[in-house]
């Protein structure tokens, strides 16, 4: 299994009765892979894990597995603010077929250190699939530090991590602790860059569902060592990434899947739907530019 380059945290997209649009969802799946994706995490926050039921989670997986078919691999957001609750939902997605699991550090409960430690290698121990850490300090109100980073990547379950942090310290010190069997995935396409240039192997990204191509030919460039390449690929990308930080992910996103025909922009409460009509203009304005240079090239 190889996690590494342009990996798509999915957008989980919604009928209008509220209910799985699994057909919008196989579209959405059919672009990534048409785009160039190389690997795909299914209920992530980007997918609205929490408020997905426990059979949606299920079948959302499922119909993403079947449909992949090993083409890239496909990881599954199993973390919960427990531990064995994460364990039991990481079981079940190895159930399901999933090839690892991406895991958020413990939510609200504001664990330490040492709670943080165990608590992953719990998952790691009995939740039967690879573990990639995902810290993310602004959703989960803890922040997994480096050192806890170190010791947890001697287990050989746990695989990576996604590092949500785009600070220049931050990206430095995680880059130092990829080696081979442990891989340092950015989480923040702001920084994604910056991050695999410092050695990041790749980016779990929001911005990828709308433009898969466009996302892979920065992550190629990044981690191939081509700065001036990665500099264009973010200039491009630039006026959507603004357009994307006008509300809180994935609302922005979702907004955009019905301009591709990938489902509707309706998330689930109590996210609601972007109603900035300025804010709807630029991002359609950005998608349009996108596909002119991507025409044109």
């Amino acid at each position: 299994m190889n996690i590494r380059g342009s990996i798509c945290a999915l957008a989980t997209p919604f009928a209008a009765d509220g209910a799985l649009d699994l057909d919008a969802f196989g579209r959405l799946l059919d672009y990534q892979l048409a785009g160039g994706t190389e690997a795909l995490v299914v209920a992530g926050s980007t997918g609205e894990a929490h408020m997905l039921e426990h059979d949606e989670f299920e079948r959302l997986l499922a119909f993403a597995v079947e449909r992949v078919a090993g083409r890239v691999p496909v990881l599954a957001g199993t973390g919960e603010a427990g531990t064995a609750k994460t364990v039991a939902l990481t079981r079940r997605a190895r159930e399901l077929g999933a090839d690892a699991a991406l895991v958020v550090v413990p939510y609200y409960v504001r664990p330490t250190q040492e709670g943080m430690r165990r608590h992953f290698l719990e998952v790691a121990e009995h939740g039967g699939l690879p573990v990639v850490l995902y810290n993310v300090p602004a959703r989960t109100a803890s922040d997994l530090l480096p050192a806890t980073v170190a010791a947890l990547r001697e287990h050989p379950a746990i695989v990576g991590i996604k590092e949500a942090r785009g600070d220049a310290e931050r990206i430095q010190a995680v880059a130092e602790l990829a080696r081979p069997g442990f891989v340092y995935l950015s989480g923040d396409d702001g920084s994604a860059g910056q991050a695999m240039l410092a050695g990041a192997a790749g980016t779990i990204s929001v911005v990828a569902n709308l433009v898969p191509k466009a996302f892979r030919a920065l992550c190629d460039a990044a981690t191939g060592g081509d700065e001036a390449a990665t500099a264009r690929s973010r200039a491009a990308l630039e006026p959507l990434l603004k357009a994307l930080d006008c509300a809180p992910n994935p609302i922005a996103v979702k907004a955009g899947l019905p301009l591709l025909g990938l489902g509707s922009a309706v998330p689930r409460l109590p996210l609601v739907e972007l109603s900035d009509a300025a804010a709807r203009a630029r991002l359609r304005e950005a998608l349009a530019t996108l596909a002119s240079l991507a025409e044109a090239a």
